[in-house]
């Protein structure tokens, strides 16, 4: 059954993808009393900085607000991924996670106190704008970023959709910092993309994983099928490139949808609910039939729950660059005014006891980072058909010329990995 053993803080600005949630009937992770006593004497320091700021700061300053501020200082001190939300945050978290929301359509991090880009998702005005994985965004507009918190520079690109913002950016390999204007809208994220590469061989594209994802995957392969005159696949390309993650279930949907038995991922924490795991189903969707899964450096969080749960239960080869790396798992927990705490409470690990946190998934194909540039030159050829008095064909007309094969265009790492697809059926035969 398995072809291998025959012959592998994140915010998206408008919304919270790439972690690993517990709303509702998601991932459920329950609030339990923490038995310890208080440290007095911090708590007395703390109250000492809150009279003296109350009583000597330049401008008077609200209770609520100290407060609440001392609440994300807790939170924000712990690592980058904990945060507090307040009620507006919280729905945009909720909206993001059903895929529609507004904002620029960038996953965003921290790091040495710049905002730094994670992925930028398919289709939206940060992508069409050249946005990069690895970016680092230095201004906002006019403000600079170093000094910020992630959810104030969260919500300054949040905006008005029609509305412009200008990201100052600094990139791997450039000299200088690029400026690049992007235009807020409200974003639709398409979860999950098919086509055909080539008769026998599919493509799906999963952009970000959300409530539905593991539902529209099952629909892809369907519509493969059936473009295949419903005969099985012989292969299939599954692109998690720049995919920023998002819910834990979807990434086990997707992951049961090619394993037929044996663990996905198991979660540890220090609180009882935080400890989970997920196997396998009995039923293989492509019935063994070979899988390349392609990551970069974007491919983060569910995306790298996928890539590793694959591949080590030998059902697929990973091919591309390292991956992002979050290997954490992050609980809502709601609070009674209408906000919530993103709380880091787990760790998660693939079926051999992997920890990606910090490291990410090395592929087993490793591909360097390279772009194709079509190379314009005026000289032409001469060919045997320009030359004067030339033999014509004996078959004139009725030969034709042979159609060519739908091109997968200038995409590097897919057109390796549609080879290693093709090169592994022949083993196979």
């Amino acid at each position: 059954m398995n072809f291998l053993r025959k012959t592998l803080p994140v915010f998206v600005v408008g919304a919270v993808l790439g972690v690993m949630l517990s709303i509702g009937g998601m991932v459920l992770a329950e609030k339990e009393p923490v038995k310890t006593s208080l440290p007095l004497e911090d708590l007395r320091a703390f109250s000492e900085v809150f009279g003296q700021i109350k009583s000597s700061y330049v401008e008077e300053v609200s209770d609520h607000d100290l407060l609440e501020n001392a609440i994300k200082g807790m939170l924000t001190g712990l690592d980058p991924h904990s945060t507090y939300l307040d009620k507006k945050a919280f729905k945009d978290l909720q909206e993001g996670t059903r895929g529609e929301f507004g904002g620029l359509g960038i996953e965003v991090g921290m790091e040495d106190g710049f905002v730094k880009v994670v992925a930028p998702i398919d289709d939206t005005p940060a992508f069409k704008a050249g946005v990069e994985a690895g970016d680092l965004v230095i201004r906002l507009d006019e403000k600079p970023v170093k000094g910020m918190s992630l959810s104030d520079a969260v919500k300054i690109m949040r905006g008005k959709p029609g509305t412009d913002i200008l990201l100052t950016i600094i990139r791997e390999g450039e000299t200088r910092p690029l400026k690049i204007t992007i235009t807020r809208d409200i974003i639709k994220v398409v979860s999950v993309k098919n086509r055909m590469l080539e008769p026998g061989f599919g493509y799906i594209r999963i952009a970000s994983f959300q409530t539905r994802t593991g539902a529209n995957l099952n629909e892809a392969l369907s519509e493969l099928k059936k473009e295949s005159e419903g005969n099985e696949l012989k292969g299939l390309v599954l692109d998690l490139r720049n995919n920023p993650g998002g819910l834990l279930n979807a990434a086990v949907a997707v992951s049961d949808a090619f394993l037929d038995t044996g663990l996905i991922v198991y979660t540890e924490g220090r609180i009882e609910h935080s400890k989970m795991s997920f196997k396998a189903g009995p039923e293989d969707a492509l019935k063994g039939a070979p899988i390349v899964v392609l990551i970069n450096g974007g491919s983060a969080s569910a995306s790298e729950i996928v890539a590793g749960a694959l591949q080590d239960h030998k059902r697929a080869v990973i091919m591309g660059q390292q991956s992002f790396g979050k290997g954490s798992v992050q609980t809502i927990l709601e609070n009674n005014k209408g906000g919530a705490i993103k709380l880091t409470t787990a760790r998660y690990f693939t079926p051999s006891g992997r920890s990606i946190q910090a490291e990410g998934i090395t592929p087993d194909v490793t591909l360097s980072k390279l772009k194709l540039e079509k190379v314009e030159d005026d000289f032409v050829a001469i060919k045997e058909s320009d030359l004067s008095q030339h033999l014509e064909n004996p078959n004139g007309e009725e030969k034709e010329t042979k159609k060519e094969k739908k091109s997968v265009g200038d995409d590097y790492p897919l057109n390796e990995a549609l080879n290693l697809l093709k090169g592994i059926n022949i083993l196979k035969k």
